[in-house]
């Protein structure tokens, strides 16, 4: 063979050695990689574009749920990214439908083989779709109490009233009972406080309810409760409940006890406990 006929020989695209190396055809292939590169960086200066967009659009509506922007705006970035790649490798002749197709078969065999974490993946789609809770949130759930500090896709951050950090995988925050205690702007707080059998019991309930009535955290809508709610073995038991801001409620609570305990002393009502007589024959 010849060079004239060597040069001649078709090699990519009925293109022959004699094209490939001519002026114009390098001038084209140069452009077209000048071409895609500018696209790619395009791509990517949109795509992140748009995932900021989303995200301060649910910063500056507070009826927007952020953890669910985030997401979307997460999404969005990535489906274009992809959509730009796709478009650049077919402008180089190359079949993106093939390479569509391999993906999806080896994502259908990665998926086989990672269900543990692609479960996961789907509980937190589920989580953020649905949002049982969000950022900031106190909850309870697979067994542990915490605020939400973060929401992946492969798990959940939380951190427990001890500042101690918890992460839980999405498929059992998403497979079991979850409590939410913020979702909620009051709640309801329920004390039993014990006096003794010979106690002016009108006494008693007017001196408990005061007490939860003065404190400025107690709200007036709905009503206090305060009745006997029991006849015990050594003292007679008033159920007392009251609504309070639901951020207010654990130190209420604690602080409600001691301030009745004091106040009943101070009205002289009698506070039994249990006492045993032994009688040695």
């Amino acid at each position: 063979m010849t060079l004239t006929d060597l040069m001649m020989t078709p090699v990519w695209n009925d293109q022959t050695i004699a094209d490939l190396v001519s002026i114009e055809f390098l001038a084209s292939a140069v452009g077209s990689v000048l071409g895609a590169v500018a696209l790619l960086v395009l791509g990517y200066f949109v795509s992140g574009w748009v995932r900021r967009r989303l995200i301060r659009l649910a910063q500056k509506y507070e009826e927007l749920d952020n953890t669910l922007f985030t997401f979307l705006g997460n999404l969005a970035r990535y489906a274009i990214l992809t959509f730009t790649i796709l478009f650049v490798l077919n402008t180089f002749g190359v079949q993106t439908t093939s390479i569509v197709a391999v993906i999806g078969a080896a994502g259908l065999a990665i998926g086989l083989a990672l269900q543990g974490t692609l479960s996961n993946v789907a509980a937190g789609v589920m989580i953020v779709v649905f949002r049982p809770f969000k950022l900031g949130d106190f909850v309870e759930v697979s067994g542990q109490m915490g605020t939400v500090k973060n929401i992946s896709l492969n798990c959940t951050e939380m951190a427990r009233p001890d500042n101690v950090q918890v992460i839980i995988p999405n498929a059992s925050v998403w497979g079991n009972t979850i409590t939410n205690y913020s979702t909620n702007g009051t709640r309801r707080a329920e004390w039993v406080f014990g006096v003794g059998y010979g106690v002016d019991l009108k006494l008693a309930e007017d001196t408990i309810r005061q007490t939860l009535l003065a404190d400025p955290r107690t709200l007036t809508d709905p009503a206090e409760f305060v009745q006997v709610n029991n006849l015990g073995a050594s003292s007679v038991d008033f159920l007392a409940r009251t609504w309070v801001n639901s951020s207010d409620y654990f130190a209420y609570q604690a602080d409600m006890k001691r301030k009745v305990k004091e106040a009943l002393d101070d009205a002289g009502v009698d506070i039994p406990f249990p006492t045993r007589t032994i009688v040695q024959g």
